[in-house]
Formats: structure tokens, sequence, C-alpha cells
């Protein structure tokens, strides 16, 4: 994601067998940073990586419990809750709100994750514990430094949301017809594929939050000339559709070289 690629590409043919060149992928960086780190290397920023997960499911689950989902008005019988547009609007709304608000609690402890993970780049030491890493944001940020590329990432979680959920909610109300035998089978696996459909396309903000959590925190990956110095998180974003980079480090596997 922040552009660093320390083992060159290599020539490989696509599925029309022209060369092309591929960079590494997950496993060949994987075993770099063995040989550079050693395979404590792989565990960067997994301490506030669990602790920023733990906040996330315990908000989630606060939050729930403080606006149940039962308390909304009931806008359809249980014979129509599949095709009533109005429940799945008031579904995705209370998710949305659940969403948000563990998104707002973990955020801090996700930026000190990220930021003990580039660390391998420049080789820095900077943010060596989770305790230690608040005190330095803190000092040299304050409270804004614990937030920063929180807005893209808010964006992308919203997105992701209404897109998924409308989209299986339209495929379910009208190109799954009830008279096929497997229509209840198909209709239990059109979120999650929606799901993954649409999380593709909202990676981009995925990419500029993070980035944006590096960026100009005295670290080698977020300092030129891995990437300039950002004013915003919509500056980021225009400088990586400008590189055509939006999707940086989507690809676990066949990574085709920029032009």
């Amino acid at each position: 994601q922040v552009g660093h690629e320390p083992l060159p590409p290599i020539v490989g043919r696509n599925v029309l067998g022209r060369k092309v060149l591929y960079l590494p992928g997950f496993f060949t960086y994987a075993r770099h940073i063995v040989e550079v780190d050693g395979k404590r290397g792989l565990f960067r920023g997994l301490t506030p990586r669990l602790i920023s997960s733990t906040l996330s499911t315990i908000t989630r689950g606060s939050v729930k419990k403080t606006f149940p989902l039962e308390d909304m008005e009931h806008v359809s019988n249980k014979d129509d809750v599949k095709t009533s547009l109005r429940k799945v609007v008031k579904e995705t709304s209370h998710e949305m709100m659940m969403q948000c608000m563990s998104r707002v609690v973990s955020h801090p402890l996700h930026v000190i994750s990220v930021r003990c993970m580039v660390q391998f780049v420049g080789r820095e030491v900077k943010y060596s514990g989770v305790f230690s890493a608040i005190g330095r944001i803190f000092k040299e940020e304050g409270i804004l430094g614990f937030f920063v590329g929180l807005v893209p990432h808010i964006l992308g979680d919203v997105i992701f949301l209404w897109c998924c959920n409308l989209l299986a909610h339209f495929i379910n109300t009208y190109a799954v017809d009830d008279n096929f035998s497997q229509a209840s089978v198909i209709r239990s696996y059109t979120k999650f594929v929606m799901g993954i459909a649409v999380s593709m396309l909202t990676y981009p903000f995925l990419l500029v939050g993070d980035l944006m959590a590096v960026n100009n925190c005295g670290l080698r990956a977020g300092l030129p000339p891995y990437a300039p110095v950002f004013t915003s998180w919509i500056h980021c974003w225009r400088y990586l559709s400008a590189q055509g980079q939006l999707f940086r480090g989507s690809s676990l596997l066949f990574r085709r070289a920029p032009m």
C-alpha cells in the first residue's frame, strides 16, 4: 500500500501468452520479511490490531444493546421482510450507526498498528509498544493524530454497507424467482457475493485511509520519495488517481507492475 517495493519485478506471461512484468506477491514478500527480520517481523503491529478488533466488537455490541433494532418501527410483516425496501433501509441505517461508532473507537489503535507495520520500510523503532506509541502520537500530533485517515475509512464503510445491502435486496427481489427450488439458498449467499464485489470497488477508501495514517508522521514510508506530504485525504486520492494507483496493494498474488 505504501509503495515500497524492495524486490524487483519478474517477467511472466498473461492468459494471452504475452510477456508482462509481475511484482512479488504475498508469499515472496513474507519470505523476504523473514529473511530480514525473522518470523517476528511477520507480526509487526499485531498487538494494537488485536486491541483495535476487540474494541470494535465491544462497541458494536454496546451500540446494539443501547439501540436495539427491535425497537424500530415494524414496516412489514414476516412474510414481507426480504422484499421490503423500507425494512432494508432501516436495517442498513442501524448497521451503519454501529459500524461508524466502532470505527471511531477502534481507529486510534488501527493508526498505531499501521505505523508499526510500515517501520519495516525505514528500519525505524519509533513505535515499539502500544502505550509508548500512544504517548508519542499525543505529544507530537495531539488528539487529532489518533484520527488521521478516519474520514475515508468511514466513507468506505458507509458506501460498502449501502451498496452491498441494496444490491442484495434488489437481486433477491427481482432476479431470484420464488418458484425456483433453490431460491432460499441463493438468497442466503447473495449478500456474501455482493460483499466481495463491493469491497473491491471501495478498496481505494481503505488505501487512502491507511496512507493518511502514516503520512508525514516521521516515518520514511510517509515521506518523500515514497509519498509526498498530503494536505488532506482528497489530495492523497487525487495523487493516487493521477498515478493510476488507487488499487495499489489490493491483489495479494498476481500483481502487475505499473507501466
